[in-house]
C-alpha cells in the first residue's frame, strides 16, 4: 500500500495535482524595499544594530533591528541633523519636526514627525521590531535628507508621549545617521 500511495503521490505532483501531505506551495512575503538606512552606534563606539526606512505595500516603516542595549522600554526618535558625535549624540539635534509642531504621539496639536512608539529591549540587550511611519515617502525622504541629513536615536528611557520637546525620554543611548538606500 505504501508504494502505491508513493507512486500516487508523484503522478499526482507530475501531473500538477496536490494530494494530501504532499506539501503546499509557499508564498513569498510582499518585496521590502529600503528607503534609507542607518548603522547605530553607542556612545563607547561599539556597534548598537541598524535603522532602515522601509517601504512594503506602500506602507513606511521605520525597521530596527538592535543589540547590545539595555533591557527596558525606550523611546526612539528620528532626529533633524544626521550626525553622532560621541558619547551623547547631541549633534543630532532635536526631533524631526518640518511642521513645527508639539511634541507627543498624544498631543491633540500633532506630534513630531520624529515622534516614534517606544521599544522594548529584551534581557538579551536585543530588539527586532517594524515601527510604523504615517507618513508619505516623499515627505518623509525630503525632511531626513536635507541639508544636514536626518537620524536616528535610541534613549535611556520611554517616552512619555506628552512632555514638549522631548517626551522625557532621558539621555540618548544610541545613534545612526542614516544614509539613502540600503
Amino acid at each position: 500500500m505504501a508504494k502505491i500511495l508513493t507512486g500516487l503521490t508523484i503522478a499526482g505532483a507530475l501531473a500538477g495535482v496536490m494530494l494530501p501531505g504532499a506539501g503546499m506551495a509557499k508564498v513569498a512575503p510582499p518585496k521590502e524595499k529600503v528607503l534609507a538606512s542607518a548603522a547605530l552606534m553607542k556612545g563607547d563606539t561599539m556597534p548598537a544594530g541598524l535603522a532602515s526606512i522601509v517601504e512594503v505595500k506602500g506602507k513606511l516603516g521605520l525597521k530596527l533591528s538592535l543589540s547590545g542595549l539595555p533591557a527596558g522600554v525606550h523611546a526612539v526618535h528620528l532626529h533633524m541633523r544626521g550626525v553622532c558625535e560621541v558619547p551623547a549624540f547631541t549633534s543630532a539635534g532635536g526631533h524631526l519636526n518640518p511642521a513645527g509642531h508639539q511634541h507627543g504621539r498624544d498631543n491633540p496639536m500633532g506630534a513630531h514627525m520624529g515622534d516614534m512608539p517606544n521599544i522594548t529591549v529584551g534581557d538579551d540587550g536585543t530588539a527586532n521590531v517594524t515601527l510604523p511611519l504615517d507618513y508619505k515617502a516623499d515627505e518623509l525622504l525630503t525632511a531626513l535628507f536635507d541639508k544636514d541629513g536626518g537620524a536616528v536615536v535610541v534613549h535611556a528611557a520611554p517616552d512619555d508621549y506628552k512632555t514638549d520637546p522631548t517626551g522625557n525620554a532621558g539621555g540618548r543611548i544610541a545613534c545612526g545617521a542614516f544614509v539613502r538606500g540600503a
